[in-house]
């Protein structure tokens, strides 16, 4: 693997266990890292996980936790026996929900934390009573999340420098929202390039449909490489 492939996290957006084991079979030798969300967890459960780790990958299982302290803490000792790598909360669970995750965690399992989802602007945020901009209601949620020693954030491109500013090389960035400029934006809002979000300084880029649903998943990741400078 090369240093830019390494940053790379292919989203497993699709609806079964035997698609995404052909992604991966596909990938596997210029990728490392899969992201199993809602969609394909939710489909095929925790043996998708075991399936893609038996492979030699790693695995960011996307799961967003948002319950009460207790339940979040022993989903979280399940990923951890599981095996994932990085596992997602969300920060506006509050101080502690996320204390409960961090202290739950085991077998090197990263906590990373969700604030404000891509798709969100400030007219998501008005509608649920927040009137604050989309960067301030980041950067308070991730205040928090670092407070209670979560291992990452997971934001849009545009709000890499403003946390890099604020935390340093204490968490790992992880991003969302990324789009080739070859690429349809799809529902995303805030997206940028890989370049510019590594650039920008992002640890992990997530790229999901700009990969998974190009009729050459190889060739796009090649395509997104070369951007990177490989």
């Amino acid at each position: 693997m090369t240093k830019a492939a390494d940053k790379i996290i292919v989203a497993l957006d699709v609806p079964t266990k035997t698609a995404a084991l052909e992604l991966v079979t596909q990938l596997g030798d210029q990728i490392s890292f899969f992201k199993i969300g809602l969609q394909l967890y939710t489909a095929e459960g925790p043996e998708i996980v075991r399936a893609v780790l038996a492979t030699g990958a790693k695995v960011f299982l996307d799961l967003k936790l948002h319950d009460i302290p207790n339940t979040v803490a022993r989903a979280v000792e399940s990923a951890g026996n599981l095996g994932v790598q990085m596992l997602t909360i969300h920060l506006s669970g509050g101080s502690e929900m996320i204390r409960a995750a961090t202290a739950a965690r085991a077998n090197n399992i990263s906590i990373l934390g969700v604030s404000v989802l891509t798709s969100g602007t400030e007219q998501t945020l008005r509608e649920i009573g927040i009137s604050d901009k989309v960067n301030d209601q980041v950067l308070r949620l991730a205040r928090l999340g670092v407070e209670e020693e979560i291992d990452g954030i997971v934001a849009s491109p545009h709000e890499i420098k403003v946390l890099r500013a604020e935390f340093g090389d204490k968490i790992k960035i992880v991003v969302q929202g990324i789009r080739p400029r070859w690429a349809e934006p799809g529902d995303q809002k805030r997206f940028m390039t890989p370049r510019q979000a590594a650039e920008a300084g992002a640890d992990y880029l997530g790229i999901g449909r700009p990969i998974t649903a190009h009729p050459k998943p190889r060739e796009a990741v090649a395509k997104i490489l070369e951007e990177l400078g490989k």
